[in-house]
């Protein structure tokens, strides 16, 4: 029986073992140093290794890492998104985490709070790319951690890993710059075989966006990727951002009692504390960026499910005041999607 936990962990800037990272460091002068590297450590390891040394550094330093590394990580973790289901049986314990859009920092903070692979599970809601400054570090991580973990560690699609969106807000442009067009065309490959859905223990159902009038239209990937609730609205509205619809409180309650479900569980929307319930309780909408773009004062939150599907809310803040991100030091100038209970975004 699905319930929640009310009482809700917050967590602020985490100082960073300087031993952790001391030792890790040792390691790659020793990887370095030994000429049979494939036979001792595959790309996967080095690329998690690397990524996990700018740890308690200055937000925004860059991960070293070479074009083969990449694409190697495309090519494997596409291969393993193919051999598993389009839509994702899965079982708690695990931790759930919404959009992240480039943030790497506070990614790192997420998995210092939740516990990094394997020591936690985890499900991912999809926006790993775009917006933020460091879209390929984020990606890279997720991924590398896919590889290593294929059976603990799960990445759903947001509307953002399709070209249409990440050739506008970003991440195509972070990829041109850093390396080249065609590595950004196999990102793309790669985010066109992500599953698009998840269903905890039968009971809790993950995406994105928003639901389906049935689990057999998974095909309706727009709806999943893109649709929002809207407490104003009865049935299917209008939606704003001119893609797919709105829906309403009964839409969740009938889309549950359809499939003998208990919980909605979404991203795609910034919300103020980092989670936000709809319909009674029925869905809750996680958001995991926090000070999102430098534009919001929101936190950043990450739902917890036992294995008696006891759901929980870790509250990540804001480390600290950040600057509006650009892209190659111009401004993209594209308004972000506010949250639901702004009138105007807070400028910092």
């Amino acid at each position: 029986m699905l319930r929640f936990y009310n009482f809700v962990q917050y967590k602020y800037c985490i100082g960073t073992d300087p031993v952790y990272s001391f030792l890790l460091s040792r390691i790659l002068i020793f990887i370095s140093r030994v000429s049979v590297l494939p036979l001792l450590f595959c790309s996967t390891m080095l690329i998690l290794i690397t990524a996990l040394l700018v740890r308690g550094c200055r937000p925004g330093k860059i991960v070293q890492m070479t074009e083969a590394e990449v694409r190697g990580l495309c090519i494997k973790s596409r291969e393993i998104f193919l051999s598993q289901p389009i839509l994702l049986e899965l079982e708690a314990p695990l931790k759930i985490c919404g959009d992240i859009h480039g943030q790497y920092t506070d990614l790192l903070r997420l998995f210092e709070y939740g516990g990094f692979p394997p020591e936690a599970n985890y499900l991912f809601l999809g926006d790993y790319v775009d917006r933020g400054k460091q879209s390929l570090e984020t990606i890279c991580l997720l991924l590398a951690y896919k590889i290593k973990y294929p059976e603990n560690f799960f990445l759903l699609r947001g509307n953002h890993e399709c070209a249409s969106i990440n050739r506008i807000y970003g991440f195509y442009d972070e990829c041109k710059r850093r390396f080249n067009i065609k590595l950004w065309k196999t990102f793309t490959d790669c985010f066109n075989c992500l599953p698009i859905a998840a269903i905890i223990d039968e009971k809790i159902f993950c995406c994105h966006g928003g639901p389906l009038m049935s689990l057999t239209q998974v095909c309706l990937l727009c709806d999943l990727l893109w649709s929002d609730p809207d407490k104003d609205v009865q049935g299917w509205g209008e939606n704003d951002r001119g893609v797919s619809f709105t829906f309403g409180a009964d839409v969740v309650s009938k889309f549950l009692n359809r499939h003998d479900l208990d919980l909605i569980c979404r991203a795609h929307q910034v919300v103020e504390d980092g989670y936000e319930f709809f319909a009674k309780r029925q869905l809750v909408t996680l958001f995991s960026a926090p000070n999102y773009c430098g534009e919001f004062d929101n936190a950043g939150g990450m739902m917890s499910v036992d294995e008696s599907l006891m759901c929980s809310f870790q509250i990540l803040k804001p480390s600290e005041k950040k600057a509006k991100y650009q892209y190659g030091g111009v401004n993209t100038g594209r308004p972000v999607t506010p949250p639901r209970t702004a009138q105007a975004p807070k400028k910092r």
